[in-house]
């Protein structure tokens, strides 16, 4: 069973002006004359972590992570202004220019395979590689399993808590109903949306309970722009077309990728894996039995370890 590499920190730190008024947090790690790697968080809007750095042979991958505009040390925070998936794409291309990278391999989970796949489809000759986990294809049927019918039947307690804040009002279809809640001027209203939001999505990303993954969620400067973040882009159909994803897979048809999806994903079910790796035949499936959502349950773990591994290796082999 592969875990994860020693903890280790950035090399160098980048303070990057986008859009106004955004400003990137960008950092690498690792060789710097290793093969460039960019880790692309969830959410959107849930920020990167010390331990994404740890997904990745230090000796071999110069690791970049990067926090997606209005989350984590990217500033303004929870900003919604300038902020959609056209933008994020841009912005991974100004990162990659600005850091003198011709090509990169692409790693990302939940929302990040979104951004990952949205990103390589529109730059397939900028990708080396890519590795994605817990897939989201950001459908129509996968944002309402989550968010109206679907995983409220199986995890029916949390579900009446995510209801609470709104107080019996827009139950039917919550997006709008938090959105507004978010974006009021009451900071309390705010902030208890948040948590109530941000909670019920840690409570389903684990097969067995894990404080440090709850403990994530519900961090107070993480609730608020994953709540708000994500509610904007939702309700905006992440602004893509119905079904882009899979309609545009003949992009990446010299793009090799590896996928690892856990059995009982409840967030994003795994059916979404499976239809990607139909469309994707340059992709390998990997489905971890005892796992649900979350990057840090051991099954998953040892999967995108060996990945990592195995992608260096090969791009060793070209080099």
């Amino acid at each position: 069973m592969q875990v994860l590499y020693p903890e280790i920190k950035p090399y160098r730190e980048h303070s990057m002006i986008v859009d106004m008024p955004h400003r990137l947090y960008v950092e690498e790690s690792g060789n710097p004359n290793g093969i460039p790697v960019v880790f692309l968080h969830g959410g959107p809007g849930a920020g990167c972590e010390a331990f994404h750095r740890r997904f990745f042979d230090p000796e071999k991958y110069r690791i970049v992570l990067f926090d997606q505009r209005g989350c984590g040390r990217s500033v303004p925070h929870a900003s919604l202004k300038n902020n959609c998936t056209q933008d994020l794409i841009r912005d991974m291309e100004t990162i990659r220019t600005a850091l003198g990278i011709e090509q990169w391999v692409v790693f990302g989970g939940s929302w990040g395979s979104t951004l990952g796949l949205l990103y390589a489809q529109a730059y397939p000759e900028r990708v080396l590689g890519m590795i994605l986990r817990g897939i989201f294809l950001c459908r129509q049927k996968d944002i309402h399993w989550f968010y109206r019918e679907g995983a409220n039947r199986i995890f029916p307690d949390q579900w009446q808590e995510l209801l609470r804040p709104l107080k019996g009002q827009g139950t039917d279809d919550i997006l709008p109903a938090f959105y507004h809640l978010l974006n009021s001027d009451n900071e309390l209203q705010r902030m208890a949306a948040a948590k109530a939001w941000s909670t019920w999505e840690g409570s389903c990303a684990t097969l067995r309970p894990n404080h440090s993954v709850m403990g994530h969620f519900t961090d107070g400067h993480t609730a608020l722009s994953l709540a708000k973040i994500e509610v904007h882009y939702f309700v905006n159909n992440a602004f893509i077309e119905e079904n882009q994803i899979l309609d545009n897979m003949a992009a990446l048809e010299e793009v090799p990728g590896i996928i690892v999806h856990g059995r009982y994903d409840m967030i994003c079910p795994m059916d979404q894996a499976l239809t990607l790796h139909q469309h994707w035949p340059g992709s390998e499936l990997n489905i971890i039995r005892d796992a649900g959502h979350s990057s840090l349950e051991p099954g998953i773990v040892n999967a995108l370890i060996k990945a990592t591994d195995e992608m260096a290796r090969k791009q060793s082999n070209r080099a």
